[in-house]
């Protein structure tokens, strides 16, 4: 069952747009404060601009925050981030944001799906409940035919 969710009714966690190492690429970095809402090292929706994407959420290297280095098409392609285009990189670039500044993470479904916009900006996301994991199982080994 799907519901139409307004991000004033999600719980939202402020995150940076930082750049990705030596790269203009951005990355959202989300505080270890905040990191008990974002399960590590998995595919998530992450809807921007009223489009859904695949995001994998992943530790950084050192502290317990949360990455999201990107946003694909699919999942697929969220697994091999070298074969698709990054949506994240083309949703920065026509943004008013600047690296070093704040973006808002709306928690949609914890541990399925989220909502990135920029602060002061309202959203409405398509919730749907996440599937059950053996079902999710099936999809990903059909994926990966």
């Amino acid at each position: 069952m799907t519901q139409r969710v307004s991000s004033d009714t999600t719980e939202t966690v402020r995150a940076t747009l930082a750049q990705a190492g030596a790269t203009n690429r951005p990355r959202i970095e989300i505080s270890a404060d905040d990191a008990d809402a974002f399960p590590a090292d998995e595919l998530v929706r992450l809807v921007i601009d009223d489009t859904e994407y695949r995001a994998r959420i992943e530790r950084p290297l050192t502290g317990d925050g949360r990455l999201i280095r990107g946003a694909y098409d699919t999942p697929r392609l969220a697994r091999n981030p070298g074969d698709g285009e990054n949506r994240l990189v083309e949703w920065f670039a026509g943004s008013d944001r600047e690296l070093g500044q704040s973006v808002l993470v709306d928690v949609v479904e914890e541990g399925f799906q989220y909502g990135l916009r920029n602060p002061g900006e309202r959203a409405v996301y398509t919730a749907t409940e996440k599937p059950d994991d053996s079902l999710a199982d099936i999809a990903r080994e059909v994926e990966d035919r």
